[in-house]
């Protein structure tokens, strides 16, 4: 299991690693035709800002040979919003005063055909928060069962579950599971998710070797950019994308990098703050890292921002998504870095 590997790699020596790359770690890293971990934290280290654009160049090469000029979309959909997590940045928190909805079977079908509707995307995410109690393994089920006539390409974002769990599931028709790490800083986890099933940091992180060991076809990974230091935490997720790719070698896989919004209602505000310049980086780094991975885009990201990256790195991002609320100083913040792009 992962989380055994994980012990291995301590949070601030790596982050000491990552800051001590130097210009020619980053020329060594640019002339490999595979690059190792060490690699990767060099293309995304200070040192390699002033390299963007070839890696840029180096990316889209590499995809262009992996992917053509193609882009894959898929569709989001809520079909509960009821969770027993207590996440300190999440509107879905426990004890949000908010109306929860579990939606029925009728419910869940109206959604997919309005989807439908929309055109014709043959993709979908089914996405709950973590309450097991309203929206258990069954339930899930059922909604892809019902999904099955509109879409052939099902995956879901729920919680962690366990490999038999998985396995039902694709009895049922999943393709897919997506899941965030959140943060790899097993210190601080705990303070970002301090009560409910997410608190458990050895559960979730050894979810992924679940799914592998259940035969799921497509793995999603990510990490929550805003929690702690990017760098470091892309790099553990670079660790653990390697691993499963070693251990679950038939299975595909994507990667995704959130950043996180600003509240202007005095909640949650982020630790950290990645410009549009450090997302190229790192996208452009995990290409050129690794080949064959899908990178997927959040919908908090612009219709500017997702085509530029499209380009250079293939894509999966999501239509018809938004989340909303800023600051004033948020709003002026993206303004200082769409210009920097």
């Amino acid at each position: 299991m992962f989380y055994d590997e994980i012990k291995k790699y301590d949070w601030d020596s790596t982050t000491q690693s990552i800051m001590a790359k130097t210009d020619d770690d980053v020329r060594r890293a640019l002339g490999k035709q595979r690059c190792d971990i060490d690699d990767f934290m060099a293309l995304i280290s200070p040192a390699a800002e002033k390299y963007l654009e070839q890696m840029a160049r180096l990316s889209r090469k590499i995809t262009r040979e992996r992917f053509g000029k193609t882009i894959s979309m898929f569709i989001p959909v809520y079909i509960s919003n009821s969770c027993a997590n207590s996440c300190v940045y999440c509107g879905f928190h426990v004890q949000n005063k908010m109306k929860r909805t579990v939606l029925n079977e009728e419910q869940i079908i109206a959604e997919y055909e309005a989807i439908k509707r929309l055109g014709p995307f043959d993709s979908i995410l089914v996405l709950t928060g973590e309450n097991p109690t309203v929206a258990s393994v069954e339930y899930i089920g059922r909604a892809l069962e019902l999904a099955k006539p509109y879409f052939n390409n099902l995956q879901v974002e729920v919680m962690p579950l366990s490999t038999d769990d998985y396995s039902f599931l694709r009895d049922k028709g999943l393709n897919g599971v997506v899941c965030f790490q959140e943060t790899y800083n097993v210190k601080n986890y705990k303070n970002y998710h301090p009560r409910g099933p997410k608190s458990d940091y050895q559960w979730r992180v050894n979810g992924y070797d679940r799914m592998g060991m259940a035969g799921v076809h497509k793995i999603g990974m990510g990490v929550l950019i805003g929690l702690e230091d990017w760098r470091t935490d892309a790099t553990m997720l670079a660790r653990h994308l390697r691993y499963m790719e070693k251990t679950y070698w038939r299975t595909q896989y994507s990667v995704n990098f959130p950043r996180m919004r600003c509240a202007e209602n005095g909640g949650f505000q982020p630790n950290t703050v990645m410009s549009d310049r450090e997302l190229a980086q790192l996208t452009f780094a995990i290409r050129i890292f690794d080949h064959d991975v899908d990178i997927s885009y959040s919908t908090r990201e612009t219709a500017t921002v997702c085509r530029r990256k499209s380009a250079k790195v293939s894509g999966n991002p999501s239509p018809q998504g938004k989340t909303l609320g800023k600051s004033k100083r948020c709003k002026s913040q993206d303004k200082r870095q769409q210009n920097s792009a």
